[in-house]
């Protein structure tokens, strides 16, 4: 897992070259927009319990049948479950937008995700269904202009949207 920044000089380190005026160019873009993705990063670790329940409720109210009894998310102990990954899930979103890299939500998150609840018969479609939901909501709460670094945030709200499609994508 390397940040944007050691990501930058490992590459140019690879091809035995200096870092270029338009990887600078970026890095200088992403520093200026660092109050902006730390006020991201702060409203949606602040909201995470209410993104989660709200994401949970919206997709068991669209699939009824994962709380009917037999369904996945039946029972306490595997609805509790259930919360708990969307959970972990919005967290490494949180980190990915924090480092502006995606690499630690693959590495550490979504990795594998889909094998493991292909071999315990979790439906993808739900999860990745409920991921979407949590998008909306974190994007929602993000993107309100109170109390936040006043500026364009459309292309941040643009990479965090593609974090949490890529997470759909990884369980769907």
């Amino acid at each position: 897992m390397l940040d944007v920044f050691t990501k930058v000089v490992a590459q140019a380190d690879t091809r035995g070259a200096y870092v270029g005026d338009g990887e600078i160019n970026a890095l200088k873009a992403m520093v200026a927009d660092g109050s902006k993705r730390l006020d991201v990063v702060n409203r949606i670790t602040s909201n995470a319990s209410t993104i989660v329940a709200n994401a949970a409720r919206g997709l068991f109210a669209d699939q009824p049948q994962l709380i009917a009894p037999g369904g996945n998310a039946y029972t306490h102990r595997r609805m509790a479950a259930c919360l708990r990954d969307m959970e972990i899930i919005l967290r490494y979103v949180t980190y990915a937008i924090y480092m502006g890299d995606a690499s630690v939500l693959n590495d550490r998150c979504l990795n594998g995700l889909r094998e493991t609840y292909s071999a315990l018969g979790v439906p993808g479609g739900s999860v990745a269904a409920g991921v979407a939901k949590m998008k909306e909501a974190a994007i929602a709460i993000a993107n309100d202009p109170q109390g936040v670094t006043q500026g364009d945030c459309s292309s941040l709200m643009a990479e965090l949207g593609g974090y949490f499609d890529q997470a759909a994508a990884a369980v769907g």
